[in-house]
């Protein structure tokens, strides 16, 4: 970025910052306090049973509905979050990685990785209505709202499938030159950002012309998953896996900021209202960082969650944070020279752990 272009993003800022009023300035002061001395900003809320069998992936919600979707194994189990409880699954979708809901068409989509495909879903009935095929092994999913576009990342394909909504057709597959993990879409700047784990670095995709047009090193981050993104500021977070998250300007595409998080990140989130960005990880922790300034992030939080709690979902709405986790039967030693497998889920464990502002935690 120009010293000029710096200057005057740090500038306006500056004068939101100067807005602000003196009240919320002391909360937020009195919350940096009490982080300090151990009562972080988030605290444990409730927890959501899910039982059934086998593993899971990523979660999404529909705040508007206040429905949470979460894959798991060969559904997706769907969750209301106004009595915290499932409400039904969409069945049918073997091993499914994600789910993205469009409120506006009553359609969803899948990305079922065995068997290379992705469901359309109405919403209303929770049925499929259709499959579509997508690259080898499809992975992360997000709606592009603007030209009303499904992108589906292929993870062993390189690639993503992007799916025109409403006709629940192929508009285009994109070649990605890397193994595609979590993505994020940015509206404002026709872009779909996807962080390439084996490249250790974010492909920035034009959502007009459905092709990479940059890729943006994450260095020093190495082994990107999750991602989110803070669209108004113009700021990327990058969840690595060498225990970082980074911070990149996406006007620039350098990486002004990171802060450490926990082992085995997989989930990231941004919330705009608050400026804090989150990175969950399997080893049972999950970082709450606050988006100071425009070279800045500082932590706030090491939220202690559970073991396996490495995805994560964020409701706007009401700022609380779901991550999945369960109990895992012991692992078998591994063979002379093999590296150790992933454990199995101990059946009818799987639960949504739910944390909140502190505040809302009486609610």
């Amino acid at each position: 970025m120009e010293l000029s272009q710096s200057l005057k993003s740090t500038t306006t800022w500056n004068k939101e910052v100067s807005s602000v009023p003196r009240w919320i300035a002391g909360c937020w002061l009195g919350l940096v306090c009490a982080t300090a001395m151990g009562n972080g900003p988030y605290q444990f809320v409730t927890e959501i049973p899910i039982g059934g069998e086998g593993g899971w992936d990523i979660l999404t919600i529909d705040s508007a509905a206040s429905r949470l979707y979460l894959s798991h194994a060969t559904k997706v189990v769907v969750v209301d979050l106004r009595k915290n409880a499932v409400a039904g699954e969409i069945a049918d979708t073997p091993g499914v990685h994600g789910f993205v809901a469009i409120p506006e068409i009553q359609r969803g989509f899948s990305s079922n990785g065995k068997e290379s495909k992705s469901s359309a879903i109405d919403l209303t009935t929770l049925k499929t209505t259709s499959k579509i095929d997508t690259g080898p092994n499809p992975d992360a999913i997000v709606y592009e709202p603007r030209h009303g576009e499904v992108y589906i990342f292929n993870h062993t394909g390189n690639s993503v499938t992007v799916i025109n909504s409403k006709t629940a057709t192929v508009s285009a597959t994109i070649p990605l030159g890397g193994t595609p993990e979590f993505a994020a879409v940015d509206q404002a700047a026709g872009r779909v950002y996807c962080n390439i784990e084996d490249k250790s670095e974010v492909a920035v995709i034009d959502a007009d012309e459905h092709e990479v047009v940059a890729h943006w090193p994450l260095a020093p981050g190495e082994g990107p998953s999750g991602i989110a993104l803070d669209s108004a500021h113009h700021r990327l977070f990058s969840g690595c896996h060498n225990k970082m998250m980074v911070m990149l300007d996406t006007e620039s595409g350098k990486v002004v900021g990171s802060v450490p998080i926990g082992a085995g990140v997989d989930g990231c989130a941004f919330d705009d209202e608050r400026r804090l960005a989150f990175a969950s990880c399997g080893d049972g922790t999950t970082t709450i960082a606050r988006e100071e300034a425009p070279d800045k992030l500082t932590v706030l939080q090491t939220l202690k969650t559970e073991r396996g709690a490495r995805t994560m979902a964020l409701d706007p709405k009401t700022h609380r944070i779901y991550l999945p986790s369960a109990q895992f039967q012991p692992l078998p030693s591994p063979s002379p020279g093999m590296s150790p497998g992933r454990p199995s889920v101990v059946p009818n464990t799987l639960k949504l752990l739910v944390y909140g502002p502190a505040e809302s935690v009486k609610d």
